[in-house]
């Protein structure tokens, strides 16, 4: 299991000490520091089951001088948006963990972060 993770983020802090509450055998990706390629992330993408612009942070101020809101929400535009994720990683949501079933999660909450500690 791997879990992406911004330190300052107090979602990813949190997942971390139920991760480690509960004995859980995991590897800790800064993903800011250690940046995730295209290829990586479409892959995440398709264990999330999601799309790029379901993980995409809107509100950063990257994303508001890349224009993403207006960005179309197609498969023709998929690859700009996995383009746009690999430059600006403070794009993505976070923590993304990795489960061993091949599966992963968004663990915003304590629910998900259990749910991939299940799979």
């Amino acid at each position: 299991m791997e879990i992406w993770i911004n330190p300052a983020c107090s979602k990813c802090r949190s997942a971390i000490s139920l991760l480690d509450a509960e004995g859980a055998d995991y590897t800790v990706r800064r993903y800011l520091e250690d940046v995730p390629g295209e290829d990586e992330i479409r892959e995440v993408l398709a264990r999330l089951g999601l799309e790029p612009w379901d993980i995409t942070r809107t509100g950063e101020p990257a994303a508001e001088e890349l224009g993403l809101k207006d960005w179309p929400r197609d498969d023709a535009s998929r690859d700009r948006w996995v383009a746009a994720l690999a430059a600006h990683p403070k794009l993505i949501q976070r923590p993304i963990i990795t489960a061993d079933d091949g599966t992963a999660v968004v663990g915003r909450s304590e629910e998900a972060v259990r749910d991939a500690l299940s799979r």
